[in-house]
């Protein structure tokens, strides 16, 4: 048989320390063994203390000299049983030595507990907190620390802090104050700034004269390392009403006051600064602190080279600035210093100085004055950019107040302010969307602002923030809005972006709806009247028909309506005509040689003899006669009505084309005396529309002009306004315009009157959906109330439009009995009538009776 080899033994990693027996034979040594990582020796050396712990008080002694108590509490909670075991055998005996001894090791163990969440419960559970108030009055220093550590700690729990006023803590623990130990009356002066959060305890703390001794510190330097602490615990005491008039009269409020003015240390004029803002958040308080001029010493911590005392001195004046008289002394003291910190490269500076500057400014034009002397626009307006919430909307805060004054107004504008409002804009903090939005609000009053923040993109973020679920966030938007839809542009262009929509969502909506939501959404509409007579089928008087409406026909709510120009690009269809008012003929560039070749739709180029010209040829023929002859010849299919202004000039060629008249007639009223053949050339030239390429998109697009319409205007204003009775006028006006649609149609004869025919005629002449109202001749009842509001709009004639049911429309207006004009007192209100334009026309129709419900409803 072989011989068995030995397994050679490997030799331990060089990275791993050689093991090492100790044999020690001082307890010093075993006592700095109870700070090693190894639990092995931990429990060791616990286990050998034990036991020199049990062979004699003289060895106890040693143990406390050698400071083996502290190492020892901190194994108390180690992760070791055993090692927690041994820790707590060596407390027992440890404990047997004296009663004060006891109670120092005692007290030091459940301060060090009392730092844990945890030890502070089972301390309070088992009814810790009544032995260690006792233990306050002890004669041994270090228990009264150990203690009043303890309860520190246990009082940042709320139900501790209750039941410490139970067990009648104060008067102890105001006696630590007068202890020759710093530590003591520092914990127990940061224990009475944590229990005096209480109104109870403040109480109490004065009921046992605990502001005596607050003062006394105060006014002893030598304890200046107790003065911040002392200043804290004063705060929370001047949150009282009775404790600030209390200080007035024994004239400690003075005496805070005045330190904190005259000190030097920055803690201490923080603390100082925090006191006045927490306690000037009552109004009597306000009024106290402003008759012990606290104003100054505010302003004289602003200069401080703490930023921390800038930012406290600059809460408190945000504070008292809620005080008129506050408010008006720092119009003249403060307010340039607060412009000042709005320059500080500290962010938390800036922000506090916007905040003082926003409630400086609130419902005060002067103090808005003196920040703008100050220079203060163009450092807010810098701090829109900042990451700080606060700091942009208190900043955003104080330019609204300043925009209330038209002058300052423009100086914001000036700076560009719609583009630095964006970023507040798309913010997604509330309180940031509120100010922004009423920034834009108190900014947009004018086109020129108007259209900056339509240029820079700031419409899309605006309307974005009706959708919101934050009511003051809505509101503000929703008001934002509303004056941003002041002009028709706008209006037009905010309905795009969608608008009109979710403000018509929201007003549904019993809890989401505001006044400003209701406001803005008749704002949009009110200057889209296009878009509102289409939804509602209705105008009121004050609705002013202007140049470019459309009556596109009834849509329903929440349907997207198109633009004048997208309807003038559409291909012809069979659908109702759009009628268009333009009192605009001069707008459109005349179009180059090319495009005469050719006859031109609205927006599109049509290779044919111009529809409309041949028709102005085939209406020569027929000549130019009054209205009743030329009713006569129904057969014509046409209604050639020659205005009066041209029936009397003379020498006029009776075969010269009626359009060509008119717009001979229309040069003649812009002034343009030209030879007779310029004439005849610009007349074609008016006649052709506008050429609009889609591949060219760098023609401007103009709307189609209406030369009839502008002669209608033009007449009415000479025949008609200078009538002074106003139903005179109305009912002149009525015949006017029944003269220029076809004349009287007897309601037997209404279903023979062809007016379809001759709508669908002039847009195939047209190539176009949209008609001019001008260019009608046979209009039903909803074209000739169209016509009657525009032309009264242009001559100030008040009247609404109403849509009515199977083409019907009509015109309202509102007449005052004559035979009451004379009558003294309280005129009665206005009646209410409806202008008959069809049957006889010039009638006028009471509202409300059966004629004008036949004229409506027939």
């Amino acid at each position: 048989m072989g011989k068995k080899i030995k397994k050679e033994v490997e030799p331990p990693p060089k990275d791993v320390f050689d093991p090492l027996t100790i044999e020690s034979k001082k307890a010093a040594t075993v006592v700095l063994m109870l700070k090693s990582p190894e639990e092995d020796i931990l429990a060791k050396a616990c286990e050998a203390i034990y036991k020199f712990a049990l062979k004699g008080e003289e060895n106890k002694a040693t143990l406390l000299e050698l400071g083996a108590v502290e190492p020892l509490t901190k194994l108390l909670t180690h992760e070791d049983k055993t090692v927690r075991r041994n820790a707590m055998m060596i407390f027992g005996i440890l404990a047997s030595n004296k009663e004060v001894v006891i109670h120092e090791f005692a007290s030091l163990c459940l301060a060090n507990m009392s730092v844990e969440y945890t030890g502070k419960v089972q301390i309070f559970e088992h009814g810790g907190l009544e032995p260690l108030i006792r233990l306050l009055s002890s004669s041994d220093p270090d228990v009264k620390k150990n203690s009043i550590e303890c309860i520190y700690n246990l009082v940042q729990d709320f139900q501790c802090r209750t039941t410490l006023q139970e067990l009648n803590a104060i008067p102890p623990i105001l006696e630590l104050l007068r202890s020759e130990y710093p530590i003591i009356q520092l914990l127990a002066l940061k224990t009475l700034g944590v229990i005096t959060c209480d109104k109870e305890a403040r109480t109490m703390l004065k009921e046992n004269q605990g502001l005596d001794h607050l003062t006394k510190i105060l006014e002893t330097k030598e304890l200046n390392d107790l003065h911040v602490e002392a200043l804290s615990v004063i705060a929370n005491c001047l949150e009282d009403m009775d404790t600030m008039v209390l200080m007035q009269q024994t004239g400690s409020l003075k005496k805070v006051l005045s330190f904190a003015e005259n000190s030097t240390i920055p803690d201490i004029q923080k603390n100082a600064a925090k006191a006045i803002a927490k306690a000037a958040y009552d109004p009597e308080n306000r009024k106290v602190f402003h008759e012990q001029e606290v104003e100054k010493c505010l302003v004289t911590l602003l200069g401080s080279d703490s930023d921390g005392t800038k930012i406290a001195a600059s809460q408190a004046i945000s504070a008292m600035c809620e005080n008129l008289s506050c408010k008006e002394f720092f119009n003249t003291q403060g307010i340039p210093q607060i412009v000042q910190l709005l320059r500080s490269d500290n962010e938390e500076v800036r922000e506090a100085a916007a905040l003082a500057l926003a409630n400086l400014t609130t419902s005060s034009p002067a103090n808005a004055n003196a920040a703008a002397e100050a220079d203060a626009i163009d450092p807010l307006i810098n701090i829109l950019s900042s990451k700080r919430d606060g700091a942009v909307a208190n900043a955003a805060t104080v330019l609204t107040n300043m925009a209330t004054q038209e002058p300052l107004r423009a100086i914001i504008q000036n700076h560009e302010i719609m583009h630095a409002l964006l970023g507040p804009l798309h913010s997604t903090n509330t309180l940031v969307q509120s100010t922004a939005a009423l920034t834009v609000a108190a900014t947009a009053c004018d086109v020129e602002a108007r259209t900056q923040l339509r240029n820079c993109g700031g419409l899309v973020p605006l309307v974005g923030l009706l959708h919101s679920k934050n009511d003051e966030v809505r509101r503000h938007a929703s008001w934002a809005v509303m004056v941003c839809a002041g002009d028709e542009p706008m209006a037009v262009e905010l309905c795009r972006l969608g608008a009109l929509n979710i403000l018509e969502e929201i007003n549904r909506s019993l809890s989401r709806k505001n006044k400003f939501s209701e406001a803005a959404y008749n704002k949009l509409l009110n200057n889209n009247l296009s878009l509102k007579y289409s939804q509602t089928g209705y105008l009121s008087s004050s609705n002013i028909i202007s140049d470019g409406f459309y009556d596109y026909g009834r849509i329903n709510p929440g349907t997207k309506l198109l633009s004048l120009k997208e309807l003038c690009l559409q291909e012809l269809n069979d659908q109702r005509a759009i009628l268009l008012v333009n009192n605009k003929s001069d707008t459109s560039p005349p179009p180059s040689m090319e495009d005469k070749s050719s006859d031109v739709g609205y927006g599109r180029s049509i290779s044919s003899s111009s529809s409309l010209r041949r028709a102005s040829k085939e209406k020569a023929n027929a000549g130019f006669g009054s209205p009743t002859e030329e009713k006569s010849e129904p057969a014509s299919g046409r209604n050639t009505v020659l205005s009066r202004a041209f029936t009397k000039e003379k020498g006029v060629s009776k075969k010269k084309s009626r359009l060509q008249l008119i717009c001979s007639s229309y040069l003649l009223w812009k002034g343009k005396g030209k030879k007779e053949e310029e004439k005849v050339k610009e007349e074609e030239e008016i006649l052709a529309v506008p050429k609009f390429t889609e591949g060219s998109p760098e023609k401007e697009w103009y709307p189609p002009p209406d030369p009839e319409f502008c002669v209608y205007v033009l007449e009415v204003t000479k025949s008609i306004l200078p009538i002074v009775n106003l139903k005179e006028q109305i009912e002149v006006l009525a015949k006017y315009v029944a003269d220029k649609m076809g004349g009287k149609i007897p309601k037997e004869k209404l279903a023979d009157f062809s007016w379809e025919l001759h709508i669908s005629e002039l847009k195939f002449q047209l190539k176009s959906n949209v008609v001019p109202i001008g260019y009608i001749k046979k209009g039903i009842f909803y074209h000739r109330a169209l016509l009657f509001k525009a032309l009264a709009d242009k001559i100030g004639v008040g009247c609404s439009l109403v849509r009515g049911e199977y083409s019907r429309g009509w015109n309202e207006v509102k007449l005052v009995n004559e035979a009451r004009k004379g009558m003294i007192g309280n005129l009665p209100p206005p009646e209410e009538y409806i202008v008959d334009l069809m049957f006889h026309p010039g009638n006028l129709l009471k509202l409300r009776s059966k004629e004008a419900d036949l004229y409506r409803f027939l």
